[in-house]
């Protein structure tokens, strides 16, 4: 037990993973959209004691990027989910993967194509939403022409898709395999078997395009995102200042509770916190200093994930793992030998019992609990063992008469968040044994461009599935070239392995091949697991309700205020 009880998830471990996986994704499944009303608890103002309308501020870090073409991290990913429906969305209170932008769908036998049934919808502009629109959105992230001088990272999310290579090299203008039947279907033809593939539609950069945004530079839209969700943009996005959305009236779905959202940016978690606690904000993060005492001042969430009156400080367990990622084409950690000792001379179990009041866990693999697959200590290095660690340098980086290995590191990182106090302690564990590390510490935009560059040794990132199942924690990171694979690793048998594991149609084959990949990615240790993330977030008394759920997106569209009267 911990310095404040641990909310464990909702859901048992069965229903968190998403139970059949495939089984469920080849079916055509009804269910609850965005706005409905099985996802975060009942909805409507007499469940809640809420108000309809009124305007929520909630606190962000300035993004990289807030339309589908690059939501690659999780700050602008929480703008666009609000303003952009995929197709599909995993409710994590039933474990099912229901549609949202679409009526239904379905696969052929051997997963190779799947048809879905589109909903009637309009985008913000008044015009229809179509499935040629979907076929845009989709291609406009892969296309190289979209922005040459900075393509999307993420494209990688639809390379089963037939015909992406060719669009991606730039020798086609569009995907063979996204075909439009007619106007509300959308058929996506894979150019090998893919049974989870309905899963990878669920993520929220997979949404139509309107066709406005074809008259539009790329930087324009961006600013001013012309989307499909339950809110609009209102006014453009004021860099490092703030985003406004409101309530989009013609939302397919059901409207949200809302009248709008001001998205505050604020330069660090600390500054966001002070904004909180004198009232200038309604959601916020909060600093890893201030974690047991705002626990105990807001109260706990009751399921860690819904935010109400007295119960306002959430804590439920994520998808989710904080990593060091390490530089593996140039520079010290090239050497699998000193990333094996760096990973056991760090003392994850402090730094979670320490920094963070035991609310996180130390991560023994990649993979976090809760995703079927996970394995316990499947990732050998990925503990404290000093002695090991030691041994390991002893041999390879042997100390001279002053204990000087020779061994000079930087760790790169963003300051806020608690981030600073991590490194630091990852510093004095390695001096511990001889190394001698120092911090860069630039602002996270820079951070993400150094790790595309490999213009760093190693540094911190934190992975939150994009869909839970275990294909999302090692295709994205671990094959080579991805955009997300900011190790620049590369090994052609992982990749073979990986792309053959993606191919398997039986849930328990597949799971069971990712689970040998995952084996031999931990021995090549590109990454460093550190620790399993839990949310940190506060409301404040005036928010009667809000879901935050486990993958962090908040479904905005169903908050509600205290009522004034």
């Amino acid at each position: 037990m911990a310095d404040f009880e641990k909310k464990q998830p909702v859901l048992d471990r069965r229903h968190f993973v998403g139970g059949a996986l495939a089984a469920s994704a080849l079916a055509a499944l009804a269910g609850c959209t965005k706005g409905g009303t099985t996802t975060g608890g009942s909805t409507g103002s007499a469940a809640t004691g809420g108000a309809q309308g009124g305007t929520l501020r909630y606190y962000i870090n300035n993004p990289v990027c807030i339309e589908p073409y690059n939501l690659q991290e999780d700050q602008g990913t929480q703008v666009g989910f609000q303003l952009f429906d995929s197709l599909t969305q995993y409710n994590f209170e039933t474990g099912e993967l229901e549609p949202l932008a679409c009526e239904s769908w379905e696969a052929n036998d051997d997963a190779t194509e799947f048809t879905f049934h589109l909903k009637e919808a309009k985008f913000h502009d008044g015009t229809d939403v179509l499935a040629s629109n979907w076929k845009y959105g989709w291609e406009r992230i892969v296309n190289p022409a979209t922005n040459p001088e900075s393509p999307s990272v993420i494209g990688y999310h639809l390379a089963m898709i037939a015909g992406y290579d060719e669009l991606a090299a730039g020798e086609a203008e569009e995907m063979s395999g996204l075909t439009c039947p007619d106007d509300h279907t959308l058929v996506v033809t894979l150019s090998y078997a893919y049974a989870d593939f309905p899963y990878v539609a669920s993520h929220p950069a997979l949404a139509p395009i309107p066709d406005c945004a074809k008259d539009m530079t790329q930087v324009d839209f961006g600013l001013a995102p012309v989307g499909n969700g339950p809110f609009k943009m209102d006014g453009e996005w004021v860099d490092g200042q703030y985003i406004n959305i409101v309530r989009f009236d013609d939302y397919y779905g059901e409207p949200a509770i809302l009248d709008g959202v001001n998205f505050m940016i604020q330069k660090d978690v600390e500054t966001a916190y002070k904004e909180f606690q004198a009232g200038n904000l309604d959601v916020s993060d909060v600093p890893v200093a201030s974690l047991q005492s705002a626990a105990e001042q807001y109260g706990e969430s009751e399921d860690g994930y819904t935010i109400t009156p007295g119960h306002q400080f959430l804590n439920g367990s994520e998808p989710s793992t904080y990593y060091l990622t390490c530089n593996v084409v140039e520079g010290p950690f090239t050497d699998v030998n000193l990333r094996h000792a760096v990973s056991m001379a760090i003392n994850r179990q402090a730094i979670c019992d320490t920094l963070f009041h035991g609310s996180r866990t130390p991560a023994d693999n990649i993979v976090p609990p809760g995703i079927a697959g996970y394995e316990e200590g499947a990732w050998t290095y990925s503990k404290y063992d000093v002695d090991a660690a030691t041994e390991i340098l002893d041999q390879y980086y042997p100390a001279d008469a002053d204990g000087n290995r020779g061994l000079e590191l930087e760790i790169t990182s963003n300051q806020d968040g608690g981030h600073k106090e991590v490194m630091d302690s990852i510093i004095s564990d390695l001096a511990a044994v001889g190394i001698t590390c120092t911090a860069n510490t630039p602002d996270w935009a820079t951070v993400l461009d150094l790790y595309q560059k490999l213009d760093y040794q190693f540094g911190r990132l934190g992975w939150v599935a994009d869909y839970p199942i275990m294909d999302n924690f090692l295709y994205p990171l671990f094959y080579t070239g991805n955009g997300d694979n900011r190790a620049g690793y590369s090994n052609p048998t992982v990749d073979e392995e990986l792309m053959a594991s993606r191919q398997t149609v039986d849930d328990a084959e597949r799971i069971a091949a990712l689970q040998e990949v995952n084996k031999q990615i931990a021995e090549d240790m590109p990454v460093i697991p550190l620790m399993f993330y839990t949310h940190t977030m506060v409301g404040g008394s005036n928010v009667a309700k809000l879901y935050l759920d486990p993958q962090k997106k908040a479904d905005l569209s169903q908050a509600q205020l205290v009522s004034a009267e």
